[in-house]
């Protein structure tokens, strides 16, 4: 089947001039770049969209307060919500459906409103590989070590092997929440491609790319996730914090001869994928790469 050019309604685009009401539900999400990017990308397609963020943390709530959110917001007329920490599990039951990358993933991102009826995504993965893919084309896949094996560490796992990696080492601080995730992996991607490693330094010495999913780096979390002298010319670094863009690792990993890639390619392509789930339109991924790196660096500047 082809496939919308960029700026095009797909098979649920929603007519032009519409007015359309989406969010985000999590906790200390008042920093993100959602509105922005969503609004922004709407306009373009001659949509009237507002985003509005929905933040646990202002109102001291948890996810005890999730089935009141989303009824909420089915009784606003929400065209769609995403869902990000501490959300991503607990959204599940309340849902009518899954996509198939949500079940295998066994987390949501993205809840669509369609026809009464409450369906969950997962654009975690596929927005690490666009991201990923833009950055390092030709990376070598041989041996991958991921570093972090939580909410978007799992999303990555799966994104990784889908890309072909003939091997994923796990690496958590938490070895039973590694070994789930590897025995969920190979099950559905074939036995054996996943294995978890507790000392990062044995799991680094034949990687051939690093994906850090740790929030280590990030602005109220600096500091190095791996030893310095780990890392080698021979190694590609991938980060998914984007706060800084430019973390303390990717420094490090540049100086010390790797390929990197930062986390604002994960943070766009998730977002292009909701836009189109979303608003039946895909967007142009160009124009919101842009319009996201001009505004992390209005706010790195700030």
């Amino acid at each position: 089947m082809p496939q919308p050019e960029p700026g095009e309604p797909s098979a649920h685009r929603l007519p032009r001039d519409t007015q359309l009401l989406v969010g985000l539900i999590g906790a200390g999400i008042q920093r993100s770049l959602s509105p922005t990017l969503h609004e922004e990308e709407a306009r373009h397609h001659g949509l009237r969209l507002h985003y509005q963020l929905i933040d646990l943390e202002r109102t001291g709530s948890g996810v005890e307060a999730l089935p009141g959110l989303i009824q909420a917001a089915r009784t606003m007329g929400f065209a769609g919500l995403n869902i990000t920490y501490p959300c991503k599990q607990a959204v599940i039951p309340l849902l009518d459906e899954l996509s198939d990358e949500a079940r295998s993933m066994g987390a949501v991102n993205t809840v669509v409103f369609r026809d009464g009826r409450l369906i969950g995504h997962n654009t975690d993965g596929s927005g690490w590989t666009w991201g990923f893919r833009r950055a390092l084309p030709q990376a070598d896949l041989r041996e991958v070590v991921l570093l972090g094996a939580g909410g978007a560490g799992a999303a990555i796992a799966h994104a990784v092997l889908r890309l072909g990696a003939a091997h994923l080492v796990l690496v958590d601080r938490e070895p039973a929440r590694s070994e789930v995730l590897a025995a969920s992996l190979n099950l559905l991607h074939g036995a054996g491609r996943a294995r978890v490693e507790a000392d990062i330094a044995v799991a680094l010495r034949e990687a051939t790319g690093l994906v850090h999913a740790t929030p280590t780096g990030m602005d109220k979390l600096p500091g190095l996730p791996v030893a310095a002298e780990l890392l080698r010319p021979s190694l590609w670094v991938a980060e998914v914090v984007y706060f800084p863009l430019d973390t303390e690792l990717l420094k490090t990993a540049r100086l010390r001869g790797c390929a990197t890639v930062d986390g604002g390619g994960m943070a766009v392509g998730q977002a292009v994928g909701a836009f189109e789930l979303f608003t039946g339109f895909t967007p142009d991924a160009t124009r919101m790469e842009a319009h996201f790196r001009r505004l992390v660096a209005a706010r790195t500047d700030a």
